[in-house]
Formats: C-alpha cells, structure tokens, sequence
C-alpha cells in the first residue's frame, strides 16, 4: 500500500523500480516523506532495502518510476537535493587511517563548513566517544565505527536522513543515543527513511519490501 503524506514538501517516490544484472530487485515502490515524518524499511534480507537507499541516495539510477523533492524531479547529481540529505550507508563511510576527529573534520570540510574542535567533541560525546577521539577508525571496534559514522547527522544538519540499518553494531546505550538523535530530528522537522531489521521507537510508517 502506498505510505501517504505531502506530496509537495518531502520526498515522493511513484513506481519505483530497481534491476540488477537485468533482474528486478524491486518494483512498484510508492511512497511520500513530509516534515517530522519516519519510514520505516523493512524486508528480508536481498529484498532490496540497501538498494532502495542506495537509488534514494543518487547513489543508483531507478530503472523505473519518478522521485521527487519538494514536488521536483530528483535528477542524478543534483546539487540542491544533494545538499538536502545525510546517507549512512550499510558500511559506514569512514576513513580507518584517520582518527573519529579527523574523520568529523573532513565531513564538515566537504559540506561546506569550517572544523570546529569544540562542535566534533560535541558530537562525538553524543555518542559515547569522548575517550577514543584520537585513535585510527581502524582501531576501534565495529560498534564504535558505527558512532563516529553516526556522529556526522550531529555535525553536518540536513534535512533528510537516508539510513541503512543505524542499529547494527551498536550496544543499547549508543542505541539509545540514536533514538533521541533521530526524534529531536523529527521533532524541528526534519525526515528520514530508514532500512532496518529492528523497529525504531520513533515508529512513523513502514514500507515493506519482499511481498
């Protein structure tokens, strides 16, 4: 069923469809995000969830269908939708040669903004990473990873979070470090679409993949 909500101030999706080496992964897929709302992805594993995110993201070119923001065609590269979202992919995107506060200081170089010590403790302790801020990424465990990858929705705001099971790896504090993360988002209006095997307490809407 499609997932319902302004069509004309968030992102909308009208028979989406994916294929892989000639074969679709999904079809059909509508729906729409407006101000303070959640979807939820769900779907077994290979029901294309990562895809999804990944085609969302610009990532993948939709071999059917339309997305739009804001009531406009989304069209590959775009820099003012671009500009709009946060993508945390099922990997988490971080340099493992640079520590967690040069990993936060280049994000915040390639959006644009000048690095703040004070601004990438800040997010970094959001997370629980206050101590590990000067070890290489590829020291950490798999969980801590995970947090600095997190910790750059705190540095770098922007409107649309397009995320790829946030959870995995993450002890319950850090979880609920996330939980709040995401509802204060929600909450000034931002929105996200989130793939995960694990509900979120936000709830919102639920897409599901896979039949």
């Amino acid at each position: 069923m499609p997932v319902e909500a302004p069509a004309d101030s968030g992102l909308s999706a009208r028979q989406l469809g994916f294929c892989r080496a000639g074969r679709p992964v999904f079809d059909g897929i509508d729906f729409t995000v407006g101000p303070g709302e959640l979807l939820q992805v769900t779907g077994a594993n290979g029901s294309g969830k990562t895809s999804l995110l990944r085609v969302l993201s610009g990532l993948l070119e939709p071999a059917a269908g339309e997305l739009r923001w804001r009531a406009r065609p989304v069209r590959a590269g775009e820099p003012g939708y671009l500009q709009s979202v946060a993508y945390v992919g099922h990997t988490d995107g971080i340099d493992p040669d640079l520590s967690a506060e040069q990993n936060l200081a280049f994000a915040m170089r390639v959006a644009g903004g000048t690095p703040s010590r004070a601004l990438v403790d800040r997010a970094l302790d959001a997370y629980g990473m206050a101590l590990a801020t000067a070890a290489p990424v590829r020291r950490l465990s798999q969980g801590q990873r995970r947090r600095v990858a997190l910790a750059r929705l705190v540095l770098v705001p922007r409107v649309l979070w397009l995320l790829d099971e946030p959870l995995t790896s993450l002890d319950d504090q850090a979880a609920d470090s996330f939980q709040a993360q995401l509802d204060t988002h929600l909450r000034v209006g931002g929105m996200a679409v989130v793939a995960t095997h694990r509900a979120l307490a936000a709830g919102g809407r639920f897409l599901h993949l896979g039949g």
